[in-house]
């Protein structure tokens, strides 16, 4: 019989909707049952494309011997990460603080009736192992704990409680104390962690961190720094080539488990792939290499091909596994390759991934990464580099045709708004980058998804499946949601999309912010009460909702008008500037955004008949200009903010504000591509 997952809309929780264990998802009624029988809490979180939460089910979970343990000592719960970051938040923290040593998934954690860690590990096997205790004798020792030791217990939770309130950003700086000195603390650091052989930050395993990528560009464009611009372009060029990408069917996996981007851990989510294609899309801006809009182009159609539902929204995550084998789906033989694609095809493809030299996956298998350039294997093979080119890609479509035909990992189809968020600004910018109408359709369509099925009596619900919304939104889903709405107008401009931006703004400052100190907590004023209500200004595998709702206010502001936007980003940075100056590494994100309050953004205003837009639109979407909103307001458009209500008449002109300020109307093209370029000069 199925336990109570089978009710849950996760795919991950329903993944365990058949194991013997008498799991619970998170919420009163454990949390009574744990409270009435005074029995402790174990508390399991995981995801759907995580590789060691697939081993400790098939392991631990799905065994009778081990669940009976389980539900006789314990009250068992199940949270999906993705669906509660706020739970997973508190006890990674918690987990790093008792174990002093990083978490990660699955997050295994024991706790009192209450709520409070006493303690915890990530993956445990069943038979003890990889120097860790066997599962089933664990849960005896810690249920023992908790019966002999319950006044250690509760002095750890004293300290543990107060360690979390020591958390919160100190003293918020006074707005005249605001300076650049944090920016370039942040830039000096990622320059001393980067890797100038491979690219990245550090060594394995190795994450795209796109956040800081994207700082990279910024301060490169700001000042003309080229070591800057080296980090991200030598970064993004490595991945690229590397076999974090996968080179026949587009797409970044979650990380590198080497220090060379070659062989990944194979899940995708969603939440990298979005900010990275707006990053490529950029990086192209800045050097035109054919390899970054490849990449971009190529990641589009992947996510449009597989990763879009027919409703509209974006799904989370492909797994790592498939046929219970990481990989399974990705690797190839050589044999396997060459009933595929033709000799002349075959003769350019394996030197081009690394064919022809020794496996590289668990000894048996190639795992495409570039091994060669193609004008090396154009010149082995006396060919133009042309006609190697065209052989690849005729190879390439062949071999993602076959491997259609395979078992596929599985897909996580609950759609996340923070996630695909990250998506639609991501779909919307390479839009306008590139000149693509489907992906701008795309963008369009998750955001009509949204407002239709998530956005409830003027709020956000966090996560849909099955016909399904439900759980109160988080920081993270308001920020990055705005800042898609801000992209997405440069892109197509509504004033129906730009009311709904003023919409998400409201709630962030009504159900979020610090009123006295600053900044934005991640969970609402009404959220569920929990041990701890993290202020986060720190990026993670995504961005610091701190930082982007800054970045976004900031943003909005200057189109809304609206003062108390621009006031409530303001007071983000100063509650985290003193943060941000003596941990620098890891406040991109925020970095951003006090780098546009120093300097403010620049907006582009096109008036005039639409029809006469199509130059003016593409000689900027060319440059890569990272403050600089354009929008494009045909002379049709009516009711718009004081602040946009420039004058339009028979003719294309523009106007170029910086900050509140702003210069005369230009009627020529020429002269506003002067302008933006003057503007955008080293400072």
């Amino acid at each position: 019989m199925p336990n109570r997952l089978a009710g849950e809309t996760s795919p991950y929780l329903k993944q365990h909707a058949h194991n013997p264990v008498d799991w619970y998802a998170w919420g009163e009624e454990a949390l009574r049952r744990s409270r009435e029988e005074d029995k402790p809490i174990l508390l399991s979180v995981g995801y759907s494309a995580c590789h060691w939460c697939h081993v400790m089910a098939h392991e631990s979970f799905e065994d009778p011997a081990v669940a009976e343990v389980m539900n006789r000592l314990f009250v068992n719960i199940k949270v999906d990460r993705e669906e509660r970051p706020d739970i997973d938040q508190i006890y990674q923290l918690a987990h790093q603080m008792l174990a002093q040593r990083p978490g990660g998934w699955p997050l295994t954690m024991f706790l009192t009736p209450d709520g409070a860690p006493f303690f915890g590990g990530t993956y445990f096997p069943k038979e003890a192992r990889y120097h860790l205790p066997g599962f089933p004798q664990l849960l005896e020792r810690v249920a023992q704990l908790y019966r002999e030791q319950r006044d250690d217990i509760v002095r750890q939770n004293q300290t543990l409680l107060a360690t979390f309130e020591g958390m919160h950003p100190g003293a918020p700086a006074h707005h005249s104390e605001l300076s650049a000195q944090p920016i370039e603390a942040a830039l000096h650091s990622l320059k001393s962690t980067f890797d100038a052989r491979n690219g990245g930050f550090g060594g394995a395993p190795k994450f795209p961190h796109p956040a800081e990528l994207e700082l990279c560009l910024r301060r490169a464009a700001a000042t003309g720094d080229q070591e800057a611009q080296r980090v991200a372009i030598t970064t993004l060029e490595r991945m690229a080539l590397g076999g974090i990408y996968d080179q026949i069917g587009g797409g970044f996996a979650r990380y590198s488990v080497d220090a060379q981007w070659q062989i990944p851990h194979f899940e995708k989510m969603l939440y990298d792939n979005g900010p990275l294609l707006r990053l490529y899309s950029d990086a192209w801006t800045v050097t035109r290499d054919p390899l970054f809009a490849r990449v971009a182009t190529e990641t589009a159609a992947w996510v449009m091909r597989e990763m879009q539902s027919p409703e509209g929204g974006y799904y989370s995550s492909l797994d790592a596994d498939s046929e219970h084998e990481e990989g399974k789906f990705y690797v190839w033989t050589p044999d396997e390759v060459q009933t595929v694609v033709s000799p002349e095809e075959y003769a350019v493809l394996a030197p081009h991934y690394g064919l022809d030299g020794p496996p590289n996956f668990e000894g048996t298998h190639w795992h495409f990464r570039v091994a060669r350039p193609l004008c090396e294997v154009a010149g082995a093979l006396g060919k133009s580099e042309r006609e190697c080119s065209r052989l690849l890609d005729s190879g390439r479509k062949k071999l993602l045709q076959s491997r259609e035909g395979r078992v596929r990992p599985g897909r996580d189809e609950k759609v996340l708004v923070s996630w695909n968020a990250l998506m639609i600004a991501g779909m919307a910018r390479a839009a306008v980058v590139f000149g693509r109408d489907d992906w701008l359709q795309s963008a369009k369509r998750a955001v009509a998804f949204i407002r239709g099925s998530m956005w409830r009596r003027e709020r956000l619900l966090a996560t849909y499946k099955d016909g399904k919304a439900h759980l109160n939104a988080y920081l993270d889903d308001y920020a990055f949601l705005l800042a898609a709405l801000i992209e997405l107008l440069q892109a197509e401009f509504s004033s129906n999309l730009l009311e709904f931006a003023g919409d998400l703004a409201e709630v962030l400052l009504e159900q979020f912010e610090d009123r006295e100190n600053g900044g934005f907590f991640f969970t609402s004023h009404d959220h569920e009460r929990l041990i701890h209500r993290p202020k986060p200004g720190y990026d993670n595998a995504t961005p610091s909702g701190n930082g982007v709702a800054a970045f976004a206010l900031q943003r909005l502001h200057f189109l809304t008008g609206e003062s108390r936007y621009a006031l409530a980003a303001e007071r983000t940075l100063a509650q985290f500037h003193s943060a941000m100056g003596e941990r620098p590494g890891g406040y991109a994100s925020l970095a951003a955004a006090l780098e546009e309050h120093s300097r403010p953004t620049r907006t582009v205003i096109l008036r005039g008949p639409s029809v006469g837009f199509a130059p003016w639109r593409a000689a900027l979407a060319e440059r890569y200009l990272p403050r600089t909103v354009v929008l494009a307001l045909g002379s049709e458009l009516e009711s718009l903010p004081g602040v946009l209500a420039k004058p339009a008449g028979g003719a294309v002109n523009a106007w170029v504000c910086e900050g509140v300020t702003c210069l005369a109307p230009i009627d020529r093209l020429e002269e506003l591509m002067a302008q933006v370029s003057k503007v955008e000069e080293i400072q």
